[in-house]
């Protein structure tokens, strides 16, 4: 048989100072929220994960205790580059938001009780929702290859969105209830695949 063709290398950052770049550009583009730039950038553009990836990652970023942006861009950096790659990850997303935000909060301390002050950021609030309620219709796609299926992949969405909006739950003990059961029976699913895997396999 003729030898298989490898696949061709994955894209991801050349150097550190792409990551820095990469990250410092992401975190000056979002505004309220960078969910919906990191979507675009990561996964569209660059292709540094695939939706499946930054859906799973994401996961883990939102689990874990700080900003989740900065949590992946922690993991993202250690993936590439090891303990330095993951401090210049973080140091990208950190360093010029820090100093426009300190520039911005000495500018707005003048100006912070105008109505028009508080309108502008009222609207900038809605267009922050808006661009994080279409980066997660768009990733929705990725949850046809998980596990659990999409139909329980779907239930635990709107049991999160419905304990989350509606019943006013803490964050901890949706984490612990829902997140505890999708866990178990993404457990279940997985041993019911390597059982089905072992078989398929067997003489």
């Amino acid at each position: 048989m003729p030898p298989s063709t490898p696949p061709p290398p994955r894209p991801g950052p050349r150097s550190k100072t792409e990551l820095f770049v990469a990250f410092s550009l992401l975190a000056l583009q979002g505004f309220g929220g960078v969910l919906a730039v990191v979507q675009r950038e990561l996964v569209d553009k660059k292709q540094w994960l695939t939706p499946e990836e930054f859906v799973e990652d994401w996961a883990v970023a939102q689990i874990l205790p700080g900003p989740n942006v900065v949590n992946l861009s922690l993991m993202l950096g250690d993936r590439y580059f090891g303990w330095r790659g993951a401090l210049v990850g973080v140091a990208g997303m950190l360093l010029f938001p820090l100093i426009i935000v300190l520039l911005m909060a000495a500018a707005f301390a003048g100006v912070s009780d105008s109505p028009q002050a508080q309108g502008a950021l009222r609207g900038m609030g809605a267009v922050a929702a808006g661009l994080i309620g279409a980066a997660g219709l768009r990733l929705i796609t990725a949850l046809k290859t998980n596990v659990m299926g999409m139909a329980a992949c779907v239930t635990s969405l709107i049991a999160t969105f419905v304990a989350v909006a509606f019943l006013r739950v803490p964050l901890a003990w949706v984490l612990l209830g829902i997140g505890g059961l999708a866990c178990s029976w993404a457990y279940v699913c997985l041993g019911r695949a390597a059982t089905l895997a072992a078989e398929k396999d067997a003489p």
